[in-house]
């Protein structure tokens, strides 16, 4: 009885008859690894780049490239949906305080200054202690400690526009408060507000690296971008690792600060494509 050995030689140079045996062919990805996979190569962890692992590996010879993919889509989710969140609390608040001003104004801008003073670090830490690290918890307690960075500029664009005489003339046709707001003030403000949106984008994606550089962020199982950061700073006879964290943050921050900028000059009024 032929050995595999022997099987798979003879496969190799198409000496290999048998009446159950078809020659196939397979596709395999560019990079055969997961995140968490460990790679089977010998020699001390963290490896150069090789053939094989394009950015080497990290201190448990998992694939930086891997990694640094799954830990790009991550970053760019949590930032997408901290970001749509927050600009959607932030626009709220700002539009009730501006628009009903006095006494509803005076309020937000007490609760936000409380609210702000809260140290959102010790919060996360004990939450995390209680409940475990998530991906979700994470999300949730971002949202809640920065959804203020809008508020002061819908805040003031609808200060400026109550007393136009567009609103007037809404008002005195009987046009609903929540209509005049969202409908017919907010556009006008969408200039200044999406303005901002590069600043939130940027300050999202420093605080989920920070956080998990701390070791208080995504789960540990979870690719981060942030714990990279932290190895490459325990592992400095590495560079591969400081120079893939680095060259990524800047390709991240690049390509987001750029998006939304486009984003802004589209839903600028006062600009035409040809």
């Amino acid at each position: 009885m032929e050995q595999p050995d022997d099987i798979v030689e003879a496969i190799k140079v198409g000496k290999f008859e048998d009446l159950d045996f078809y020659r196939g062919w397979i596709v395999w990805p560019l990079i055969p690894y997961s995140f968490d996979t460990s790679v089977d190569t010998p020699g001390a962890a963290p490896l150069p780049p090789s053939k094989s692992n394009i950015l080497g590996t990290d201190d448990v010879k998992r694939d930086v490239l891997a990694r640094v993919i799954y830990g790009f889509r991550i970053s760019i989710m949590f930032t997408l949906l901290v970001t749509i969140a927050s600009s959607l609390l932030g626009v709220f608040a700002g539009a009730v305080q501006g628009y009903f001003g006095g006494k509803t104004d005076l309020f937000f801008q007490r609760f936000i200054e409380i609210w702000g003073a809260v140290p959102s670090l010790y919060v996360i830490i004990i939450l995390f202690a209680i409940l475990g690290r998530s991906f979700w918890l994470l999300v949730l307690l971002t949202v809640l400690f920065g959804w203020m960075g809008l508020v002061g500029v819908v805040r003031a664009e609808f200060l400026r526009a109550r007393n136009l005489e567009y609103v007037t003339a809404a008002k005195a046709l009987g046009v609903s408060n929540f209509i005049i707001m969202f409908r017919h003030m907010l556009p006008n403000a969408m200039v200044a507000t999406l303005t901002l949106m590069p600043f939130i984008v940027t300050g999202t994606i420093a605080t989920l690296a920070s956080l998990d550089f701390l070791g208080f962020g995504l789960p540990p199982s979870a690719p981060s971008l942030g714990e990279l950061t932290l190895q490459a700073k325990q592992n400095l006879q590495a560079p591969w690792l400081g120079f893939t964290a680095f060259f990524t943050f800047a390709i991240m921050l690049a390509l987001l600060v750029f998006i939304f900028e486009g984003v802004r000059d589209a839903f600028d009024p006062r600009k035409t494509f040809k």
